[in-house]
């Protein structure tokens, strides 16, 4: 059976890149070794692994790296920190959160 993995990595820069693959530690070492200059995390080494999720459906990964990628950075982190709470927080409308005082 073949895996797919949706992963995070955080960079140099503070910032996170998000992913999907068929193999994640053949991934990650070509994000902090390949020579393509164009790539997001080239300038941003070393990377470092912080979430990844395995799934047996890459359809399943590519919907929820699309999903990812559209998320806050405070909503990532409560994922990478698995902390489920601030997640269904930061799910909610921002114009309901700021009103209530969680921005």
């Amino acid at each position: 059976m073949k895996f797919y993995y949706v992963y995070i990595l955080k960079c140099n820069d503070g910032s996170y890149y998000t992913g999907v693959t068929n193999n994640i530690e053949k991934r990650f070492t070509e994000h902090n070794n390949d020579n393509s200059t164009t790539s997001y995390t080239y300038k941003r080494r070393p990377v470092e692994l912080v979430y990844s999720q395995q799934f047996n459906d890459i359809k399943q990964a590519i919907e929820l790296e699309k999903q990812i990628k559209g998320w806050s950075r405070r909503k990532k982190e409560a994922l990478i920190n698995e902390d489920w709470e601030k997640l269904k927080l930061y799910s909610k409308n921002y114009t309901d959160l700021k009103k209530n005082g969680n921005l």
